[in-house]
């Protein structure tokens, strides 16, 4: 669905905002459609994984219909010859994810910025000019929701846990029900899905403790057995690493009370932008924790935010907020329409500091964007239409 045909959306304000985003430094491109599927399902998540639409080149390449925007543009940054940095990106058009009701071909308009330094106004202005964009089609009494994935990985170094749960808490952090469910089981409580993983019990215990040459050759010979060469996209040997994580977390699993309580306290913690540094300090001071680090950037940012002429009062600050994808690795945000009525953001965005080193950049490259979904926007600008 081109913008054109979106009911109830004015393609020129299309237009309108491709040249704020034009006039704020970012260069359009138009990556393409199909995409290598591997790097999808490496660095997307379970969320969008499940949703691909998949398809096979004629030399057996994996291949999908691209379901963001975020990996092609940083792909055609690290394709140019001539790739140097900061360099700033916007596009125009659809993205493609699975359903259950209605098409799965998704317009959308958004921006990145790549190999900027100075973080916190990176952040600011990327946030800030989402919000022009929206008040451009005419949406201005919106809701922002920010969160910060750095402050919750401070509060889990500073705890006494094994490392695999502290790389397993992090995965789910933005999954609120799964990573309740970890924090309980953690704490020595039961979830729902005990049960099933009884099945495999004997397996886990098995493996745990074993070498893990030896470990990895078990998994993979009953996968072979099984005529098994991959599940989900992911190879033998990525599942008897999964296996071997899922053994440590077992034997690691109960007796963490305290520590999960921390997580639960931080994770409780909702306040607006101006009132979020002094909740945060409260609770450090309370369960004796350092975050001064990461909360003098947090701080650095809402200060460049003022200065954007956004609102500290306006923010709304949520320590368990995350967004589901995995490449996301610190400040995330979201911008609803106002008073609810569309389900779902109308923006989304934050920074992915290691996404463009994992697609094969020599060095590091801190980077921040985000994505506009069309077809919410025009539903909030004509109410009746749905979300």
């Amino acid at each position: 669905m081109t913008a054109a045909q979106i009911p109830g959306l004015d393609p020129a304000k299309i237009e309108t905002v491709l040249g704020l985003f034009k006039a704020a430094g970012h260069t359009l491109v138009s990556p393409p459609i199909l995409q290598p599927a591997d790097i999808f399902l490496d660095l997307t998540g379970e969320d969008i994984r499940r949703r691909l639409f998949l398809t096979n080149g004629t030399d057996g390449v994996d291949l999908c219909l691209r379901p963001d925007f975020t990996i092609p543009v940083c792909r055609h940054h690290l394709a140019r010859p001539d790739a140097d940095l900061p360099a700033s990106y916007c596009y125009s058009g659809p993205v493609f994810r699975q359903r259950p009701d209605g098409l799965g071909e998704i317009p959308q308009l958004g921006a990145e910025s790549l190999g900027r330094t100075d973080i916190a106004k990176a952040d600011a202005d990327l946030l800030a000019l989402s919000a022009k964009a929206l008040a451009a089609f005419g949406l201005d009494n919106t809701e922002i929701r920010i969160g910060d994935e750095t402050l919750f990985a401070a509060v889990l170094e500073k705890l006494e846990l094994p490392s695999v749960w502290r790389r397993r808490l992090r995965d789910l952090f933005g999954e609120t029900d799964k990573l309740s469910s970890a924090i309980g089981r953690m704490a020595g409580g039961s979830s729902s899905d005990d049960d099933s993983r009884d099945v495999r019990l004997g397996f886990l215990s098995a493996l745990e403790g074993a070498d893990p040459a030896a470990a990895h050759s078990i998994v993979e010979d009953l996968l072979s057995i099984a005529g098994i060469s991959a599940v989900g996209g992911r190879t033998p040997s990525e599942i008897a690493d999964r296996f071997l994580e899922q053994a440590a977390l077992a034997s690691g699993a109960r007796g963490h009370d305290t520590a999960a309580e921390t997580l639960k306290a931080y994770l409780a913690l909702k306040a607006d932008g101006a009132s979020a540094p002094d909740a945060i300090r409260a609770f450090a001071a309370q369960h004796g924790l350092d975050l001064a680090a990461p909360l003098a950037a947090f701080e650095q940012r809402l200060e460049a935010l003022k200065a954007k002429g956004i609102a500290l009062s306006q923010l709304s600050f949520a320590a368990d907020f995350g967004r589901r994808l995995d490449y996301y690795s610190g400040f995330v945000f979201e911008i609803h329409a106002p008073e609810g009525g569309i389900e779902g953001a109308l923006v989304g965005g934050g920074r992915y500091d290691k996404l463009v080193t994992l697609l094969g950049a020599e060095t590091d490259v801190p980077a921040i964007g985000f994505s506009m979904w069309l077809d919410r926007i025009a539903a909030a600008i004509t109410p009746g239409l749905g979300g």
